[in-house]
């Protein structure tokens, strides 16, 4: 949950606010109902009363110019839709029956000297990241080939030793062992390491690994926008599937992720493997599918063959 003071403080380095009436109601709460960042935060609009309005030059000369009966039933209809908080933009004067109707009914009313427009994209971008969907996931997340892959596995099948094969061949560690997802906007999932682990990965028989300080500054990334998600399974894997037909998905925080299989056996090389499975995947991205191509081909074989019969 997230109050209005939590939204305050969260910003106060980015944003210079000021609280100006309904300091009372600091904690109301701002309404997550799964609405994006764009949602919540906006210029004054009584179409959507329930998200934050912002007033700045313009909004204000339209209000201010509706006569007083026009600006108490805009003032009613704020509060019918439940607004969590009003904000006065560019350093406006507030005026005086908006300050007085935010104390009477216990509504925020801050300002801020900064551009409304410039207030908005500020808050919606941190809207949206701190109301999106979350999810932790065990596993390891890598930048392979600029393609964010989440290699996933039962404990002991080697997802920190293919990580650190991957690491050696150029690739990038994002987080190990538990990897925060977020769902950011509606198609993208981003993924990043809590800051306990950050930049360590651990290896069976070496401990902890500090990635950045033995392979460089390059060696490590912040955070990767997940595309693919790699499962590592053991030989005698009974649902495993040797030639999928159909692409494989699997869905996570909502959204279909592209998702591989690969048998843990001894003399695979599953760096090379997951190399092969990010090119794919890249490649289908571009439109490209190789299955589809070979299945036409086998047909195309198949149709010669009878006629030649």
């Amino acid at each position: 949950m997230l109050t209005i003071q939590d939204l305050v403080s969260d910003n106060a380095e980015k944003i210079p606010f000021a609280w100006e009436a309904g300091l009372e109601a600091a904690h109301r709460l701002v309404p997550d109902i799964g609405k994006s960042g764009a949602d919540l935060v906006g210029h004054f609009n009584l179409i959507h009363p329930s998200r934050i309005q912002v007033f700045g030059t313009e909004e204000l000369a339209f209000y201010t110019r509706s006569d007083a009966g026009r600006r108490r039933q805009f003032l009613q209809d704020l509060l019918a839709g439940n607004v969590p908080a009003i904000l006065i933009a560019e350093g406006r004067p507030i005026p005086e029956e908006v300050q007085a109707f935010c104390n009477q009914q216990q509504i925020p009313l801050l300002s801020t000297p900064m551009e409304a427009a410039r207030v908005i994209d500020l808050l919606r971008i941190y809207l949206g990241k701190r109301l999106a969907p979350k999810t932790t996931v065990h596993g390891v997340f890598m930048d392979v080939l600029g393609l964010g892959v989440l290699i996933t596995g039962e404990s002991g099948l080697g997802k920190s030793e293919l990580a650190l094969e991957l690491i050696s061949r150029g690739h990038g560690l994002v987080a190990d062992d538990a990897v925060e997802l977020s769902r950011t906007a509606p198609h993208i999932i981003e993924g990043h390491c809590p800051p306990l682990l950050q930049n360590l990965l651990e290896v069976r028989g070496l401990g902890l690994l500090d990635i950045r300080t033995i392979f460089g500054e390059t060696s490590v990334r912040r955070k990767m926008t997940l595309k693919l998600k790699v499962q590592l399974v053991r030989s005698n894997a009974d649902t495993f599937e040797r030639l999928p037909v159909q692409d494989q998905t699997e869905e996570i925080l909502g959204l279909p992720i592209k998702r591989v299989m690969l048998q843990v056996a001894a003399g695979r090389n599953l760096a090379v493997l997951v190399e092969a499975a990010v090119r794919n995947t890249i490649l289908a991205f571009r439109g490209i599918d190789t299955m589809g191509e070979f299945i036409e081909r086998q047909a195309l074989a198949i149709m010669e063959s009878s006629r030649q019969e």
